[in-house]
């Protein structure tokens, strides 16, 4: 008999014994730092600047071809005002706003997309709210019949709806154009905020109501702020496709209220090639969506990633 002892370990006990004790090891600062590494490789930013610089030379000719005379685009490509910048002016532009139907158009789309815009995400916060946080009979069927009206096509409704416009007075109207696209943009709209402000944590809105905060006051001081990437990117893709919408317009709007995708429509169609109102008039409608999209780049970003990363 020897005397030493053996102490007969259980597999648990050897495990967390021979288990080697981990560093802290930071793995996600590593595969951030090695994304940011490639992102800034030279190479990686000439794909970038090449894809950006495919991306932009359509834009760039229909502006220079919306500054050229019609002769001019007629006789040479819009690549020879960068070596001849004399053939550039605003005369196009002047003559778009003075002397056709395409201004009036144009302010015709802002009136449209706008209130769309405000009226589908004011209404959406509110009823996405209300789904996510508040308890009332019935919340849950509702909500289904919200989220079932998604897979129901525009198509079918323009039919009824025009004929219902007709009766009340709205159909050929700049207000009968919004309340179609604000019937048909709040299923998705109420969807996506609901899921987002469902993601906010509870214990935050009640330790509010807690503090004797009254729902409006949460909603209005501590929902909202969360929800504002949500809300943005909500924002512009309900602008961005009334903007450019033509099908509801071409059948709900007259030619005063006509916005300006089927002014141009009319355009083409009644005078072919007029590049000299179809170019200006054309990159007027492109223009104000990129613009909207570049001043809220940030919040749609975040909107995008939301929940993408825990």
């Amino acid at each position: 008999m020897s005397g030493r002892t053996t102490v007969e370990r259980r597999p648990a006990e050897r495990a967390v014994a021979t288990r080697p004790v981990p560093l802290a090891s930071p793995a996600r600062p590593r595969r951030k730092n090695r994304l940011t590494a490639l992102l800034g490789s030279g190479a990686v930013q000439a794909v970038l600047i090449l894809v950006a610089l495919v991306w932009i030379t359509p834009l760039a000719g229909l502006f220079l071809s919306s500054l050229r005379s019609e002769r001019d685009n007629a006789s040479d490509g819009w690549w020879t005002a960068l070596t001849d910048p004399s053939q550039l002016s605003l005369d196009n532009y002047t003559a778009l706003f003075e002397d056709s139907g395409i201004g009036e158009a144009f302010w015709n789309t802002v009136l449209i997309s706008v209130p769309t815009t405000l009226l589908v995400v004011g209404i959406a916060a509110l009823a996405g709210y209300a789904f996510a946080w508040l308890d009332f009979p019935g919340r849950d069927a509702i909500f289904l019949v919200v989220v079932g009206l998604l897979v129901v096509p525009v198509q079918i409704g323009l039919l009824p709806v025009a004929k219902l416009f007709g009766a009340v007075g709205l159909f050929g109207t700049v207000a009968g154009v919004v309340l179609f696209h604000v019937a048909y943009g709040l299923p998705f709209a109420v969807f996506l905020l609901r899921n987002y402000f469902a993601e906010i944590p509870k214990e935050m809105l009640e330790a509010a109501r807690m503090d004797g905060g009254s729902e409006w006051r949460i909603f209005s001081r501590l929902v909202l702020p969360l929800g504002r990437p949500a809300i943005a990117s909500l924002a512009i893709f309900q602008f961005l496709w009334v903007w450019n919408d033509m099908l509801v317009a071409l059948l709900f709007a007259d030619s005063e209220s006509q916005p300006l995708t089927v002014a141009l429509q009319s355009e083409m169609r009644q005078f072919g090639s007029n590049i000299g109102v179809l170019a200006p008039g054309a990159f007027l409608s492109l223009v104000v969506p990129l613009v909207v999209f570049f001043a809220f780049q940030r919040h749609f970003v975040q909107g995008v990633m939301a929940g993408s990363v825990k």
